[in-house]
């Protein structure tokens, strides 16, 4: 038996005494970091409000196994958020469609979740009309009298079934019940709302597909609500990618389970602390960042040159060398050696130690 086959399934219960506490942690943190953040400059708290949407997006996505092109990402939230950004590059349909979601679920997180705004949100992601291969039904409930919806695993033949979500006839009485509840007023903290959300929809799971981003959309928009600001410093999505397995463990606990959800809502609370912990590790990296530029403000890079050097303040795999610049700037060996020698004059550059044919460069006093 599934929790959503209970009565008045949705009539969650949980132990404060095990919760509050650490509720209470989970708050106080996230006013050290606004507080943090709300010390600095406007251009640091741009950089990282980007730095931090970007994530949210590409890990959320992630989280399916769709792997987003990052810089098209990054380019996309740039453009729609009115951020000059160097080295803009265009984005894919499948890149804009999860960032227009993503930034009105937090931008607006204030107004109305209504049936047709999440219809939008759907339609944005599948612009196609189909999920890969397969023609889907694209901003609209699941259609009566399709298959179960079932989250399984295994090799074909040998499958487990985790989860059946509620018959699709059930969805649009299940979905008005959810957004009355939704759209309420603070009966019960925006953290646990978002908590309660995020394991409220994911189950009713009433699209074809995209129910997981989604749903992580939802706890998104609960959490700016919390915050009462539009800026996010904190990816809850990269958390739950980082405990992937214990998240879907979680997940399907609660979901065969009875009404007492206190594990579940513990178990959120944690992951979210451990992204708000996080949040000060990629906070240092934005300040180095905004150092570095700061003080080359009055230096003329190129458009590859500012395209690389971003890429390296924003943390580059491996070792630069002139054959990966050329392909990544996709120019010839010789002009990526003359940008690269440019660089270094202007005092930007310098080559490691070791020459030869491993010969390699680096960002000085980054």
């Amino acid at each position: 038996m599934y929790v959503h086959q209970l009565a008045h399934w949705t009539d969650f219960i949980w132990n404060a005494e095990a919760v509050l506490p650490m509720l209470g942690k989970v708050r106080h943190k996230q006013g050290l970091i606004l507080g943090k953040m709300g010390a600095l400059g406007f251009r640091i708290q741009e950089n990282a409000w980007l730095d931090t949407l970007t994530l949210d997006v590409t890990k959320s996505s992630e989280i399916e196994g769709e792997q987003l092109n990052a810089e098209q990402v990054r380019s996309s939230i740039a453009r729609r958020l009115g951020i000059d950004m160097a080295g803009s590059v265009p984005a894919g349909r499948d890149v804009e469609g999860v960032v227009e979601l993503m930034l009105d679920a937090t931008q607006r997180y204030g107004e109305v979740l209504s049936t047709e705004r999440l219809f939008g949100w759907h339609a944005a992601l599948f612009p196609t009309g189909r999920s890969g291969m397969y023609r889907i039904t694209v901003g609209d409930w699941r259609p009566v009298g399709s298959e179960p919806m079932q989250v399984v695993s295994g090799a074909f033949g040998r499958e487990k079934v985790h989860f059946e979500a509620p018959e699709p006839e059930r969805v649009p009485g299940e979905m008005m019940a959810f957004l009355d509840w939704f759209n309420a007023g603070p009966k019960t903290d925006p953290v646990l709302k978002a908590a309660i959300a995020h394991l409220w929809f994911v189950t009713i799971h009433p699209f074809d597909d995209g129910n997981g981003r989604i749903t992580r959309a939802l706890t998104d928009m609960l959490l700016a609500r919390a915050d009462e600001s539009p800026q996010r410093f904190y990816s809850m999505s990269a958390q739950i990618l980082a405990e992937k397995n214990a998240y879907y463990d979680q997940l399907e606990a609660a979901q065969k389970g009875d009404r007492d959800i206190t594990e579940w809502l513990l178990w959120f609370l944690k992951c979210l602390y451990q992204a708000l912990e996080t949040t000060e590790h990629v906070l240092a990296g934005v300040l180095a960042r905004s150092r570095f530029w700061e003080r080359h403000i009055d230096t003329p890079f190129n458009a590859r040159q500012q395209l690389m050097l971003r890429r390296l303040t924003d943390g580059f795999f491996g070792k630069l060398t002139s054959a990966k610049w050329a392909a990544i700037t996709k120019t010839s060996a010789d002009t990526a050696l003359r940008d690269i020698q440019d660089l270094i004059a202007k005092g930007v550059l310098e080559q490691e130690a070791a020459g030869g044919r491993s010969t390699s460069f680096r960002l000085r006093d980054v």
